[in-house]
This record gives C-alpha cells, structure tokens and sequence, in this order.
C-alpha cells in the first residue's frame, strides 16, 4: 500500500504572501519522507462546508501542480479531482502533459463529472446538466486517451469536435500518465472508471461501502473484459491531528482497507499542516508500516 498527501486548504498563517513559502515546505518534506503522491482539489473557489467558506483562499490546481513539481523529486502529482466541465479536454490534455514532461513523468490526470455550481456560475464556467456533464466526462477521457496515442485524427463526439489533435511534446509516463477516475456513482462513475482509467477513487465510508462499490467496479470490469486488478484503488480520507493514538488508529484502518484492496490511501485535509510536524509525525510513524502492507 502507498500514502499520499491532499492539500484542500491554503489558509496559513502569513496570508496571500507565505502561501507559496508554506506550499514549497510541505511539499519537499512529504516529498522527501516517501509520500507516494501530493494531491490538490482542482477548484476555484473553496469547497463550502467542513472545509471552508467559498472565499477562504483557493490556488488553481495546475498552476500549482507545477510549482510543486518543481519543488519536488519523487511524489506523482494530481487532482482529486478536475471537474472535467471546467476546461476545454484538448486544453486540459495540454496543461496534464505539460507537468507530466516539466516533472519527468510524475503527473495524473484526475478527473470527475464536476458538482460545485455557485464555483462555476460565480466565474462564468460551463456547468451543464448532470447528464451532460457526464457525457462531456466521457469525451474527455476519450480524447485523452487518443492525444497521449499520438493519433492526430479529428475527434467528433456529441459535445467536442478537434481538427487536429497534435501532443507534442508527449507524455514521459508510460504509456502515458496515469488516469484516476474520482467517484462511487454505480450506474456511470465506475464504468467510466472500468472502461478508461487506471484509478478509482472512494471514500472511507465503512467496510461494507467499500465492499460493495467495489464489487460493482468488478462486474462492470467483468462485464467489458478489463482486468479488475489493472485499476488502482484509491481511498481519499480526512486526518486528525497525528499522534501516537491516531496513527496507530490510522494504521489500524490501512490493514483493514489493504484486505479490501486498497492500494493507495491518501491523507486529507491535516490540521496545522503548515507548521510541517503532522506530515513529519506521519512520514515517521506511518508511512513504513503502510509501505509493508
């Protein structure tokens, strides 16, 4: 099992002007205590609810992505996840394969049917039904697909039509950089998962939860003849504050999920994440223990 890192809040001490002196510290320090992946949610303004008022400060994921790369070595890079709605997919497929080449092959592409209307009425952003949003998902992933093949044939789907889809430079992933598909809806979120991506992404809520989506992303697997162990397992899970009894607790859970088939946990919203001893105490007590799972 790997862990990763998710950064959903930049509400540091400092203001606007340490964020990127805050961002750069958390990164090289997960980066260098063996965090597997730091992840960004990909929104415009901040998710409203446990995390935050919608102005609470909110950086543009790729932008940011970017910054880390250059600021780390080793950890995979990504979003969990973009609201595929928000930029047209040969644009996107461009900006994924930019920090896939700036960081050597450590980008995903993580990708969902969007849900946060006030983020895109408030900035004049697509947000069509939740029907098209799912067939404008779909397309998207079909263009990646092919943009990171090479093939430069036109594209004409229902939503997107591209004359000449030209990647260059391509991807340094290989075959290319990996997709993540984020969502649990049964009847098209983990088909699209089954059909396209090579991650899934759930939430911790409770063994027979996972059990059961789960089963449902193997049938639909089995049902268009993927191979069910080709696609990744990710779990997106809040954090309290680390200590001894919360890392044993949260290794506890890592041993419960492994035996479900979880192959990537990863590390949300931290408190006090800023001040670098969470992820430290994390980095030190959990990530071996996890690594041997």
């Amino acid at each position: 099992m790997r862990l990763g890192l998710q950064l959903p809040r930049f509400l540091w001490s400092g203001g606007s002007a340490e964020i990127g002196t805050h961002l750069r510290d958390i990164a090289e320090t997960a980066d260098g205590l063996g965090f597997a992946s730091i992840w960004l949610m990909d929104h415009l303004f901040q998710a409203e609810g446990h995390l935050g008022r919608a102005d609470d400060p909110m950086l543009e994921g790729y932008t940011t992505l970017a910054f880390i790369a250059a600021t780390t070595k080793r950890a995979s890079l990504g979003t969990l996840v973009t609201a595929a709605t928000y930029r047209p997919p040969g644009l996107l497929v461009k900006m994924a394969t930019t920090l896939d080449v700036l960081s050597q092959g450590r980008a995903w592409l993580g990708l969902g049917a969007g849900w946060y209307a006030r983020e895109a009425a408030g900035l004049g952003l697509p947000f069509p039904s939740l029907k098209e949003r799912f067939e404008r998902l779909e397309e998207t992933l079909q263009i990646a697909t092919q943009m990171w093949k090479s093939d430069t044939r036109p594209f004409h789907g229902r939503h997107y039509h591209l004359s000449e889809p030209i990647n260059q430079p391509q991807a340094v992933s290989k075959p290319r950089p990996s997709i993540l598909v984020g969502g649990a809806g049964e009847r098209k979120t983990l088909l699209l998962a089954a059909k396209y991506a090579d991650a899934c992404n759930l939430r911790p809520n409770g063994t027979d939860y996972l059990m059961h989506k789960l089963d449902v992303l193997k049938r639909h697997c089995a049902a268009i003849g993927r191979d069910y162990a080709s696609i990744q397992k990710t779990l997106l899970v809040p954090v309290d504050q680390p200590g001894a009894l919360v890392t044993s607790a949260l290794l506890a859970r890592c041993q419960e999920w492994a035996r479900l088939g979880i192959d990537h946990v990863i590390l949300s919203d931290v408190p006090a994440v800023e001040t670098l001893k969470p992820v430290e105490t994390l980095g030190r007590e959990l990530l071996p223990a996890v690594a041997a799972l």
